[in-house]
């Protein structure tokens, strides 16, 4: 259970961050893990954030998911070998996000870990999708041809090592009616639940789901 649900206060009784206070819960571990992983591989396109290999600055970049590793919260991913993103990657795997969104439940999902860029044929074989042809394309030379011999096609393994996951209890109008009300009234609308997974939490489930 994440810290700042209930032990950050100001002032009395009063939390800091009323809304993750009134909003925050912490169900079984099966349960928080099969929810974000179902979500995730539903939404299936989100936007990666790297560090950039020459800079100090941030990037982000929309990714199609292609793969869930070990119990579903290691995610796969297809990348060019020499594209931006795996050259910041390269130099910064520890600092990198994925992050999803429905924007027709306000659901989201936030996944920070590490980065590994993968190159051996037989892992890059076992995830190959033809759709890659569309996004590198065929020069023409007979090896860089967008086949899953291609030279140039990755996969990208995010290692999670912390999650929030942000379910939605109520439909569209409830949360627009609650969320009204709560200004009115001047009282944080319960309407969410955020969910937290630990490093220790997601470590526990790659042992016991390893792959």
């Amino acid at each position: 259970m994440s810290a700042d649900a209930t032990t950050n206060t100001s002032t009395g009784n009063h939390p800091v961050d009323p809304y993750k206070s009134k909003n925050f819960e912490d169900p079984p571990l099966p349960q928080k893990i099969e929810d974000l992983t179902t979500f995730i591989s539903q939404v299936k396109f989100g936007m990666l954030t790297t560090k950039q290999s020459d800079g100090d600055y941030l990037a982000s970049r929309c990714m199609a998911l292609a793969a869930q590793e070990n119990g579903g919260i290691d995610l796969i991913f297809h990348t060019n070998l020499f594209s931006g993103k795996a050259m910041d990657l390269a130099a910064h795997p520890q600092e990198t996000n994925m992050s999803f969104l429905d924007p027709s439940s306000g659901a989201w999902a936030s996944i920070s870990g590490t980065a590994s860029i993968i190159s051996d044929s037989e892992t890059v074989e076992k995830y190959y999708s033809p759709m890659l042809k569309a996004w590198i394309g065929d020069m023409g030379d007979g090896v860089h041809d967008g086949g899953p011999k291609d030279p140039r096609i990755g996969v990208i393994r995010l290692e999670a090592k912390l999650a929030t996951h942000n379910v939605t209890h109520k439909g569209l109008l409830g949360r627009a009616y609650d969320t009204v009300k709560g200004a009115v009234q001047g009282n944080v609308p319960s309407i969410n639940g955020i969910r937290e997974l630990t490093k220790e939490e997601l470590a526990e489930w790659r042992r016991t789901h390893k792959e």
